[in-house]
């Protein structure tokens, strides 16, 4: 059996880590940064941040043509270290936060689906991520 394709995304934060895993977290926030465009955006948010809770994100279309739900179910939590998630149609991603002296470096490596190309997926949630960073730092 292969192992299978994981895809990597990053960002430094200038925050400490426990500002950056709480915004990371917590719906109130995710509402405010997960979307990849400004035509984009996240009305519902809910995360039961425990091994065995499941998260869930709408993700939709600021003009109302499309929305998706994201979730999964985590695997592990490592407050202000690790989050280990099983997505809802079984693929797998790992979220690193590693504490520097004024930044927080934030990693994703996700396993892609097979619609869309590895480069249209690291791009989408580099966008996302990168909305965060925003986010995060700014609020």
């Amino acid at each position: 059996m292969s192992t299978p394709t994981r895809i990597t995304v990053e960002a430094v934060i200038s925050a400490p880590v426990e500002k950056v895993w709480d915004y990371y977290t917590g719906p109130e926030h995710i509402m405010q940064w997960n979307q990849a465009s400004p035509d984009w955006h996240c009305p519902a948010s809910t995360n039961d941040l425990r091994p065995g809770g499941k998260f869930s994100s709408t993700m939709a279309a600021k003009d109302g043509s499309f929305s998706f739900d994201f979730w999964g179910i985590y695997d592990e939590v490592d407050t202000h270290k690790k989050i280990v998630y099983t997505m809802g149609d079984g693929r797998k991603a790992d979220v690193l936060f590693t504490k520097n002296e004024n930044d927080t470096h934030v990693a994703v490596i996700f396993e892609p689906e097979s619609e869309n190309s590895l480069e249209l997926q690291q791009e989408g949630w580099q966008a996302i991520l990168n909305s965060f960073k925003i986010y995060t730092e700014t609020h």
